[in-house]
């Protein structure tokens, strides 16, 4: 195949390049480097069958000349910035839908056909069933990120529906891994650096969240994409538990050897949408013979010690 992936320098973007290469496809990445780094694709650059494209989404005829002659793309770039959504509300939907609808349109023009979308289980809002399934009714939005996330899977329906694509959604729980920037690792293992006595938690600590290692994010989306059938689908990707805000808390501070006082923001969320409970049910995608190799505090041990021997990130975010 020649695969087209958008944010393919970021976190899980370059995770996929990397896979798609190693598996003998073509690969463009296109990033507007906002938040990819280049060192994620030092080891690829040169490689046979690889191409970057510096460039940003919202420019629709450069992504419309850059995508001409691929087969399937992996539309991974967004604003991932949840907690501050609210503080850049135009972000979410210009990079998140409006980056949505420039992509379906360059596949219009260019004959592309097959997209797999990075979604996210926040789409669900607070549901009442647990774990939640793809067919769980959708209640009231509560973020921004969520929403924005909710009208790019409506868009890419509705062209699947109208021009005769091939649309597989994917609702991820939080990702951990190798190339990690960002999330609640990043977050404490920043704080523990500045002050190792003390640590800010935000809301109660008892927050219940699930995630998922990069490499089975992989490993999940390529599987779906090999034995999708035409039209549009939606599968969860997570594992089969989940864990406090303070339990991960405590995986961290035991490798790090610290027992810092723990200060509590109060509240049971840690911001405005943050839903206290994200638990997806996976029977979908485990129905095709999928499971994950790393659960959750191996995977936030392992995305930890990549912290540790990787501070540039630390510095760049």
């Amino acid at each position: 195949m020649r695969c087209f992936v958008t944010g393919g320098a970021g976190f899980v973007g370059s995770a996929f390049v990397d896979r798609l290469l190693a598996d003998g496809h073509e690969v463009t990445a296109y990033d507007n480097f906002s938040t990819g780094q280049r060192p994620f694709l030092a080891e690829t650059a040169g490689r046979p069958g690889f191409r970057l494209v510096e460039a940003d989404v919202l420019d629709a005829p450069r992504l419309r000349a850059a995508m001409a002659g691929h087969d399937l793309v992996l539309h991974l770039a967004a604003n991932a910035d949840v907690r501050f959504g609210l503080e850049h509300p135009s972000r979410d939907v210009e990079q998140n839908t409006l980056c949505t609808f420039n992509v379906l349109e360059a596949m219009r023009a260019t004959g592309a056909r097959r997209i797999a979308f990075a979604s996210t289980g926040s789409v669900y809002g607070e549901p009442a069933v647990f774990p939640t399934p793809e067919s769980c009714p959708f209640p009231v939005q509560t973020s921004l990120y969520g929403a924005s996330k909710l009208a790019g899977e409506g868009l890419i329906a509705a062209y699947c529906t109208g021009y005769g694509f091939q649309g597989v959604v994917f609702r991820f729980v939080s990702i951990l891994g190798e190339r990690y920037t960002h999330g609640h690792v990043f977050d404490f293992y920043q704080k523990l650096l500045a002050d190792p006595r003390h640590v800010e938690v935000l809301g109660d600590g008892r927050q219940r969240k699930s995630y998922l290692y990069v490499q089975d994010c992989v490993a999940a989306v390529l599987l779906a994409l090999e034995k999708a059938s035409d039209g549009f689908d939606v599968f969860n990707l997570g594992v089969d538990h989940y864990c406090t805000v303070d339990e991960s808390l405590g995986w961290i501070c035991e490798h790090l050897g610290l027992s810092p006082e723990r200060r509590y923001t109060g509240g049971t969320r840690g911001w405005i949408g943050d839903s206290p409970f994200i638990f997806l049910d996976t029977a979908k995608i485990r129905g095709l013979g999928w499971s994950p190799t790393l659960g959750i505090r191996d995977s936030v041990i392992r995305t930890l010690d990549y912290l540790q021997a990787n501070r540039w990130v630390l510095e760049r975010r």
